[in-house]
């Protein structure tokens, strides 16, 4: 007598999330890998950490965008940054000078 087997339904959504994730990850180990832009790059993966905050250069990145005009929704896209993040790091130009700034050195 043979045994009936019951078909277990396996939601496929957090395994494409876990994926997609994992895709990221290995994208911005490889582009840390990669050599160095010439020119600050919002899209450089050494602009942020693992966990995804910014690191000094992907602070001075930012700044840089705002110097040059830049809108915080502007910044947060090109960044690839929260809208609220992108006015954290505006105001934070400000007080730092905004355009007077003394521009930090990158990479």
């Amino acid at each position: 007598m043979a045994k009936k087997q019951h078909a277990h339904h396996v939601d496929p959504k957090p395994l494409i999330e876990l994926i997609a994730s994992i895709e990221a990850d290995l994208q911005r180990l490889k582009g840390m890998l990669e050599p160095l832009p010439e020119k600050f790059d919002p899209a450089n993966p050494h602009n942020k950490t693992c966990d995804g905050k910014l690191t000094p250069d992907g602070v001075e990145c930012c700044y840089r965008m705002f110097d040059d005009g830049a809108s915080r929704y502007s910044v947060a896209r090109a960044m690839k940054i929260s809208f609220a993040a992108a006015t954290h790091r505006f105001n934070a130009w400000r007080k730092a000078g905004g355009e007077k700034r003394v521009r930090a050195l990158m990479g």
